[in-house]
Order: structure tokens, then C-alpha cells, then sequence
């Protein structure tokens, strides 16, 4: 089979970041306040027993690889501990002229802004308030929509996801995985940071591995402040499955069955490097199946049971102020 045949090339890009955090309603100010995101979708985690809040935020239309999601979970009192073996980071694209925009607002917030270079990009580092690390990276040439009714101005915006970091000890045998399973070339080295594209040639396609054989192994439970996967796009359910059956059959089967998401169909694989990835097909409708553009993400959506019990539920999780 020749590389540009194998499945995992049908993988165009990011769809999505997880992670972990504390209180929902400091989870739900950041991403909507100060990074300035639209919540375009407020539902409930489908997997476990207890109820968690899984809150979308992305732009208007809450298009794929302009999304973070995340899970509060303050209330079921497991902390993550950050290391080896985990997505460990992600990096945000804004247009280059707009870099000290965000030095001053993130600073104006109270955070502690570090500015560096990786890949000959100019990068601004930050801990956001539930420990995870995020970057806003100058880049230019970014054709993402940005939203354009926030509280920063459309021509400042956010357009999506730039690289996802993942913390690791070794590359020996992500590599192969990487190049033959998930269809990703390797692309830039900088010092311990390897960059690897997966699909297109831009940003909300990168994955930056940062190899440190000396740090300890992370943990892999939903456990606050840490990132949970990262999850890449594919277009058609037949391909979301050519990819499962083959990374399988070259023998990397810690791979889950098709879970429906509501919004999309998920896969999930444990990489060699130990972070979990997640090969993602959108429905055809995706956000706006269960709620209109205009009124996007502003209503709890729940299933009829859960619904039953919403008033016990909201003192679980607590109520959301805008």
C-alpha cells in the first residue's frame, strides 16, 4: 500500500481539544470572556454515572478545529497529574499583527505571559486558570472564521486551534504510528520539539511532540488540569472505519468502538506515546441538530431521563450565570 493510499491519510486536520477543568462557571468566564469564544454547545458528558457539564466553545458556528471542549469537574474531586504520556498543551492561532493585542489583555486578566519561539513562530505562554497549558501563536494567512460578535474585536479573534503539544519520553514508536496509522509527516524539528502535520499544511493541523526522557509518566483519568485527547477530523463515517480496522490490524488494538457523541462519532485510540487521540466524523447537522443558529449554545441539552431530574442535576453541577 503506498503512503498516500494508507487510511489514516484521510485525516484532514484537528476537530477538537479536550480537557479537564475546576469550577464551571470560571471554566465558562475564560473561555467566553477572555479568550472571547463562543459556547456553542452546553450538554452533558455521556460517558460514567455522574453528571459532568461538556461545554463546546468555538465560533459562531462552532466549525471544526476552532474548538476547545471541556469537562468541570471540581464536583467529582480527581486532579490529573500533569507528565509524560499525555496531550500536554495546546497553541492558539491569532494573525501575527494581533500577538501584543493579547500580551495586553491576557496581562489586563492577570496572567503571567511568557513570550517565546518555537518553529520560527512567535508564541505567547500562559497556565490558564485550571492549570492547562495554552499558547496564542502569530499566524498568518489563517482563512478561519473568527467570531465576530465577542467581546474581541473579529480582526484580533481567535481562528482555532494551532498545534496540539503532546509530552513524551521517547519517539520510537509514535513515529511509525504517526506516519502509517495516522497519515501525519513529519515536518520541522526544534531542539527536543518535533512538529508533525496531519492533513493540510496550516495551522489546526500540527502536532508537536516535546521529548523528555527524564519527565515522570502523567495521568490518564479525567482528572482536573490536565488535557484529556485531541481529536482529528475525518469527513466520512466508511473512512472513520478503514482507519479503526487497520490501525487494529497493524496490531495497535486500544482502540474503541464508534461512540455517537450527539454531534459526531468518535474514535478512540492509546497512542505509543501514551496520549490518547480520537479520530472524529461530524453529523451532517453537527451543532445545529438540536438548536437553532441564532439561539446556539444556550440551552442545557440533556437526554428525557436526565431531564426528569434536571433541578437535582443542576445541584450537582450547578447552574451556569452568562
Amino acid at each position: 500500500m503506498q503512503p498516500q493510499e494508507l487510511p489514516g491519510r484521510k485525516l484532514d486536520g484537528h476537530h477538537h481539544i479536550t480537557m479537564a477543568t475546576l469550577n464551571p462557571q470560571e471554566d465558562f468566564d475564560f473561555h467566553t470572556k477572555v479568550l472571547g469564544l463562543k459556547c456553542v454547545k452546553r450538554t452533558l458528558f455521556y460517558d460514567g454515572a455522574t453528571p459532568v457539564y461538556h461545554f463546546y466553545y468555538g465560533n459562531e458556528q462552532g466549525e471544526e478545529s476552532t474548538l476547545l471542549t471541556t469537562f468541570p469537574v471540581a464536583h467529582v474531586g480527581v486532579m490529573g497529574k500533569p507528565g509524560t504520556g499525555q496531550v500536554s498543551s495546546v497553541s492558539l492561532s491569532v494573525p501575527t499583527d494581533a500577538v501584543d493585542y493579547w500580551r495586553k489583555r491576557l496581562g489586563a486578566h492577570g496572567f503571567d505571559v511568557t513570550e517565546t519561539e518555537r518553529f520560527g513562530e512567535r508564541h505567547l505562554d500562559f497556565v490558564s486558570p485550571h492549570g492547562i497549558n495554552l499558547a496564542i501563536v502569530g499566524a498568518d494567512g489563517d482563512q478561519r472564521r473568527p467570531r465576530s460578535d465577542g467581546p474581541v474585536p473579529a480582526e484580533m479573534m481567535i481562528r482555532g486551534t494551532h498545534a496540539a503539544g503532546v509530552l513524551t519520553r521517547d519517539m520510537e514508536f509514535m513515529e511509525e504510528f504517526l506516519q502509517i496509522a495516522w497519515g501525519s509527516d513529519r515536518v520541522a524539528d526544534d531542539g527536543n520539539l518535533i512538529r508533525y502535520r496531519t492533513g493540510k499544511d496550516a495551522s489546526g493541523a500540527y502536532t508537536d511532540f516535546r521529548v523528555e526522557p527524564d519527565t515522570k509518566p502523567g495521568s490518564w483519568a479525567l482528572g482536573a488540569g490536565v488535557i484529556h485527547h485531541m481529536a482529528y477530523r475525518v469527513e466520512k463515517p466508511e473512512h472513520q472505519r478503514d482507519i479503526k480496522f487497520f490501525t487494529e490490524g497493524l496490531g495497535f488494538t486500544d482502540f474503541s468502538d464508534v461512540k455517537d457523541r450527539g454531534y459526531f462519532d468518535s474514535i478512540y485510540v492509546r497512542t505509543p506515546s501514551g496520549a490518547l487521540f480520537e479520530a472524529c466524523c461530524s453529523h451532517p447537522s453537527s451543532f445545529l441538530c438540536d438548536e437553532p443558529q441564532e439561539s446556539l449554545g444556550t440551552t442545557l441539552m440533556m437526554s428525557p431521563q436526565v431531564k426528569a431530574n434536571k433541578e437535582d442535576v443542576l445541584k450537582i453541577i450547578g447552574e451556569i450565570r452568562e
